[in-house]
């Protein structure tokens, strides 16, 4: 009897110290996130296809009203199921039936204060996020920190790119997510100075296979997150909030809210391969709309002058040119850049916008965010950051027939500045203006959350390739990961498809583009934003084969459907994208080798296509071929070059 006491008391010991308490799978059974308390902590793992993705994890806060990361109880659990269809415009998706099942539980802290953890689970996304009821008569608090963390299998490699650190840069205006990556790295074996790592993430689980990290429906009402420094001795990443210095030091790191409030969601998509990842609709699937458009907003293709014939370029005879080039390739928006206020003028540029609508062009105008964040001097400055001021220009921008905005230079993450975010999308909405954003974080969710926003730029992009050798040496490089990494959950406002061999106004003599102009094109697919501004320049009308500028005529800048072909982040990729009933199947090669790939295209099988690719001279050529029918194609990639089948 004594001994079967004793087993019974070492069995509740046991139990009390590591208890499984909760299990979830996808709809195919496939993925499964496990919860369990112990030692009065919480923690989570995951597995897909029995394989372990994510070994035991943290979870938990810490507000100021109550830790939420230890001394927990366990309460209860409860199961459902969502299963919606929901139609969107502007990411990679038109159409998406999202089915998850939906795991909430219930906790207690040392307080007796209650909080639920809430995990959606669908085929090959696991979207999480804390909600807190209310404490008593306390009604509101800050969430100061979060112990949620990610514990990956030790043989795992990252792919990320490092936050960069507050008030450095160009006029002190970082963080502004334009950091470069390391791939295929040993967790914790960065060579960056670091400030942790930006959203999102790529992680290669060795055999297991793949998953990418990111967060989603960040507003105003709470702060945006990171991934912190890999921390050797528990093993993980965890989520961590803007570093203090961001804003000038100005403004909280943390989060307040209202009781019963919620955090974003935190997301994870695992697959076997990268097919999951680069086709996933998970930032889009757990947010909805904020409010309605007060227009039919339309999306499309813009000129640029500022991105090859940079300041000097803002006056009127040269936006008169590059209004023209808009005409000429029936697109429909011109980007006036930095600079406008001063040297064309409030009055003049009204008639300027009057001569492109005239042409069927409409307008885009810059203005920079920063307020008091830091020191970026082009103008025009103080309109967007204050409300007053902000209102009274938009009404002004929608009389003289302004249809979008480019707002630059944010100050980071913290919760101020993403309720300047929000601020600015809602009142453009009340005025009909679409929104992009530069030196800016990257969307979380925002393409559905907010009807008039179009993209960012948080990337390593265009114009750094006009700034930099080391860029333009990395320029394949680079565009080999956006597909995978930064454009897979937000749009990517990168400014591309140069086509001057040289990126200087005189098309000569420095500043040497390094890849094809197959490549150029096949970037045209490869990266998304509803409206891009692409860097094509009038030369080009007449310098580069008519073919060229007819693909770029035509190419969408909105699509149906998103596939994964092939490709392996920093080598190469290969995807295909829909608009309507016409396919583009785009690839690019990073490697100093000649890629030979056989595609697998059964959407295509038996059609004839257009084929853009280069010759073992890297000169571009276009022609017709046929897939066969069983839908391969053999394709033969340059260094530094890409192709396009259309």
């Amino acid at each position: 009897m004594k001994i079967q006491l004793i087993v019974v008391l070492l069995l509740f010991s046991l139990t009390s110290v590591i208890a499984q308490d909760a299990v979830v799978s996808s709809p195919d059974k496939q993925l499964k996130v496990s919860v369990s308390v112990t030692e009065g902590k919480p923690f989570y793992s995951v597995t897909y296809k029995n394989r372990v993705m994510l070994e035991n994890s943290p979870l938990g806060l810490k507000t100021n009203e109550g830790d939420f990361s230890s001394g927990i109880k366990f309460l209860s659990k409860s199961d459902s199921s969502i299963d919606k269809n929901y139609t969107q415009a502007k990411i990679k998706k038109s159409q998406i039936h999202y089915v998850a099942n939906v795991l909430t539980c219930s906790f207690e802290n040392a307080q007796q204060r209650k909080i639920k953890i809430v995990f959606q689970v669908s085929n090959n996304d696991i979207a999480f996020r804390y909600e807190l009821a209310t404490m008593g008569q306390r009604l509101v608090c800050v969430v100061e920190k979060e112990a949620t963390g990610y514990r990956f299998p030790s043989e795992t490699t990252t792919f990320l790119s490092p936050m960069m650190a507050p008030m450095t840069g160009f006029a002190r205006s970082a963080p502004s997510y334009e950091s470069g990556y390391q791939v295929d790295a040993p967790m914790g074996s960065g060579n960056f100075k670091q400030d942790g790592y930006v959203f999102p993430g790529l992680f290669h689980i060795g055999n297991n296979g793949w998953v990418l990290l990111s967060e989603t429906g960040v507003s105003g009402l709470y702060c945006a997150s990171h991934l912190s420094d890999y921390a050797k001795e528990t093993g993980t990443y965890k989520v961590e909030y803007p570093n203090p210095k961001q804003n000038n030091g100005f403004g909280s790191s943390g989060a307040a809210i209202s009781l019963p409030g919620v955090t974003p969601w935190r997301t994870i998509t695992v697959g076997e391969n990268l097919k999951p990842v680069v086709e996933t609709t998970i930032p889009f699937d757990v947010v909805e709309p904020l409010y309605e458009p007060s227009q039919n907003y339309k999306f499309g293709k813009a000129t640029w002058s500022w991105i090859v014939w940079q300041d000097a370029s803002m006056n009127w005879d040269d936006q008169v040119k590059f209004i023209d080039l808009a005409s000429s390739l029936k697109w429909g928006y011109i980007l006036i850049d930095a600079l406008w206020d001063n040297n064309i003028g409030k009055e003049k540029i009204k008639d300027l916008i009057k001569y492109a609508n005239s042409k069927n062009v409409d307008v885009f105008l810059w203005y920079n965010s920063n307020g008091a964040a830091n020191d970026a001097p082009q103008g025009p400055r103080n309109k967007m950051n204050n409300a007053i001021e902000r209102k009274k220009e938009m009404k002004w921008l929608k009389q003289i027939g302004v249809k979008g905005l480019k707002v630059d230079f944010f100050g980071g993450d913290k919760q101020e500045t993403i309720r300047l975010y929000e601020d600015i999308l809602s009142d453009a909405n009340d005025y009909g203006l679409m929104i992009d954003f530069h030196g800016a974080t990257v969307p979380r969710g925002w393409e559905r959350m907010y009807p008039n926003y179009i993209g960012s730029e948080a990337v390593l992009a265009s114009e750094m390739l006009i700034f930099s050798q080391g860029v333009r040496d990395a320029e394949a490089f680079n565009a080999t990961l956006h597909p995978f990494i930064r454009n897979t959950v937000g749009n990517m406002e990168f400014g591309g498809v140069l086509l001057n061999k040289f990126l200087v106004k005189s098309n000569q003599n420095r500043n040497q583009r390094l890849t094809t102009d197959a490549f150029q094109l096949a970037t045209a697919v490869l990266f998304q934003n509803s409206v891009q501004m692409f860097g094509l320049t009038p030369n080009n009308l007449t310098d580069v084969p008519a073919f060229e500028i007819e693909f770029m005529k035509k190419v969408p800048t909105t699509w149906d459907e998103t596939l994964y072909i092939d490709g392996y982040p920093g080598k190469s990729v290969v995807i295909a994208r829909r608009n309507g009933n016409q396919w583009y199947i785009a690839g690019a090669n990073a490697t100093k080798e000649v890629l030979k790939l056989k595609l697998n295209l059964p959407f295509v099988a038996g059609k004839k296509l257009n084929f853009y690719n280069d010759d073992a001279a890297k000169n571009i050529y276009n022609k017709e071929v046929s897939i066969n029918k069983s839908g391969e194609f053999e394709v033969e990639i340059q260094p530094n070059g890409g192709f396009v089948l259309k």
